[in-house]
């Protein structure tokens, strides 16, 4: 058997999660007790009264806080993977579980990327949608042709944000301009166009801003060597020779996720068996697209954890 851990990415957080974990796992709690943060983390993650936790700077911490957690659990357990890989914001995560992080400092660092991804839009219309059953070079060419009809406007960005499975493709950009770039999809043959609730037009060169930033605080940060390799979203593949984490990091906030790319290449290296770590069962989800064959395991609550144990013979 070969493992491949996938955490993951922003949007599968909700009010609750990781509170049954919390109250069950001192390693878990320890995670929560420890982060230093500039809200309380606790409150939002396993309450959120506020309803603020699908707000970037709320999000990104909560998520990683519970991922570094669960990561501690599954370690204690005598679980560790072949291979890693996260959805977007769930690539730190991954980077975490291999060594390159520390748990306060990962929590810090994804603190600090949220807030810049939410300033380098504000104030602008922004969304993504989600295209079903499209070819990656039609969504493409509809993108393309989009911003060249909005060409004159003053916002007029259009590009693909994930390759999430062969059935599924997301886009991001200018409110207008993804619209109509939707309709073009549709005229074109795309099954559904469904809109994505994000806050904000994220793995497109409107994230920018947030790369540069990302890209000046990573020169005052420590990183290590992983202990297993890490998948990266830019490309689909390891770390490249010439390249660095930071690097590929700066890249990530900005340019588009090959997901699909990643499952496939972690597949051909001999993973049968991937463990979801993160609420919800979206990336289990995108691996049965991609190949029904394999086998999936997600682990959200103290069930999954007791689930997977019983499983794997722990």
């Amino acid at each position: 058997m070969k493992i491949g851990f996938l955490y993951a990415g922003q949007g599968a957080q909700h009010a609750g999660m990781g509170k049954d974990l919390y109250e069950a796992y001192p390693e878990f709690a320890k995670v929560f007790d420890e982060a230093k943060v500039d809200f309380d983390l606790k409150k939002v993650c396993f309450e959120d009264p506020d309803g603020v936790i699908g707000q970037t700077k709320y999000t990104q911490p909560c998520m990683v806080a519970f991922a570094v957690g669960m990561t501690e659990i599954l370690k204690n357990a005598g679980i560790t993977p072949d291979y890693a890989a996260g959805l977007s914001l769930g690539e730190y995560s991954a980077l975490y579980g291999a060594g390159v992080f520390e748990a306060s400092q990962v929590i810090d660092l994804v603190a600090f990327r949220g807030k810049a991804m939410a300033e380098a839009v504000t104030g602008r219309d922004t969304g993504m949608i989600a295209v079903m059953n499209l070819d990656r070079e039609t969504i493409k060419a509809c993108c393309k042709k989009a911003e060249e009809e909005f060409a004159d406007a003053e916002f007029h960005v259009a590009e693909v944000a994930n390759y999430n499975t062969p059935v599924q493709v997301t886009v991001s950009g200018d409110t207008p301009v993804i619209t109509r770039a939707g309709e073009l999809m549709t005229e074109a043959g795309a099954k559904r166009i469904v809109p994505v609730a994000v806050s904000g037009p994220f793995h497109t060169s409107l994230m920018k801003p947030a790369g540069d930033k990302l890209a000046e605080r990573f020169k005052s940060e420590t990183f290590g060597t992983m202990s297993y390799p890490v998948i990266f979203n830019a490309t689909g593949r390891e770390l490249e020779d010439g390249k660095t984490i930071p690097e590929m990091l700066e890249v990530q906030v900005q340019s588009s996720v090959y997901f699909e790319d990643t499952i496939r290449y972690m597949m051909e290296q001999g993973v049968d068996t991937f463990i979801e770590i993160g609420p919800g069962r979206t990336l289990s989800s995108f691996v049965k697209k991609i190949d029904k064959a394999y086998t999936t395991y997600n682990v959200e609550d103290v069930e999954g954890v007791k689930a997977l144990l019983e499983a794997l013979g722990k």
